[in-house]
């Protein structure tokens, strides 16, 4: 097993290889550092701050999938926010992550864990992965059996309220952490964002979207978690 770690997207980001290709890593680390320099809104050279309009292919499937979650969350998830610039990273950090987790299965690595920050693509488990606790830091209030899938979890316990309601402009209020699993990580960790931006009705949105299943804790402590959700 080998790991390696970058800090990439303002975040720590490992690879774990259960197969011996290091080559694999570097390529999958050289996208993400491409994909924070062409899609971050803090780097005034970035395409998403160029933007005019007239977006290249990888920014127009960004443009899609914040318009298509935007739709399917009544407004509540946006990457327009009025009086702000546009902002397209709560898709660009999963959707980017995804893309170097297939870079790794194109190079034939068969057995991986890509770690972003907490957001997590496994292929050829088992693979633990622990839900942090939404008042405790360093522990987990839940471990899942990832194999071969995405685990993402949006909260305000690492940099606060961060996520705002698009439908008030307002921090987003009623739960502590969503986290939703799903065979990618673009669809767990939008789907994550849409509903913690959703607020107490984003329990059931989620839980019902094709192919999720979710642990949510709301603001009273009490845990919502799907049926079918195996837990450790």
């Amino acid at each position: 097993m080998t790991t390696t770690v970058e800090h990439i997207m303002g975040l720590p980001i490992s690879i774990d290889l259960g197969d011996d290709v290091p080559a694999a890593a570097e390529q999958a680390f050289d996208w993400l550092r491409e994909a924070d320099e062409r899609f971050s809104p803090f780097k005034v050279d970035s395409e998403v701050s160029r933007f005019d309009g007239a977006p290249g292919e990888d920014l127009r499937e960004i443009l899609a999938i914040c318009d298509e979650y935007e739709r399917l969350s009544g407004g509540a998830f946006t990457a327009r926010l009025p009086g702000r610039a546009f902002d397209p990273s709560a898709v660009v950090k999963g959707w980017a992550v995804q893309r170097a987790a297939e870079l790794l299965r194109s190079a034939g690595v068969r057995r991986f864990c890509v770690n972003a920050g907490g957001d997590v693509v496994t292929a050829g488990g088992p693979w633990r992965v622990g839900i942090r606790h939404p008042d405790q830091a360093g522990k987990v209030c839940a471990v899942l059996d990832s194999r071969d899938g995405a685990v993402a979890t949006s909260a305000a316990y690492e940099r606060g309220a961060h996520i705002l309601d698009g439908r008030t402009g307002e921090p987003a209020a009623g739960l502590l952490s969503v986290t939703v699993v799903a065979e990618d990580l673009t669809t767990a960790d939008t789907t994550a964002t849409a509903a913690f931006a959703m607020g107490v009705e984003g329990i059931e949105w989620a839980n019902a979207r094709p192919g999720c299943e979710v642990f949510i804790v709301d603001e009273d402590r009490r845990v919502h978690r799907s049926e079918g959700l195996a837990l450790l």
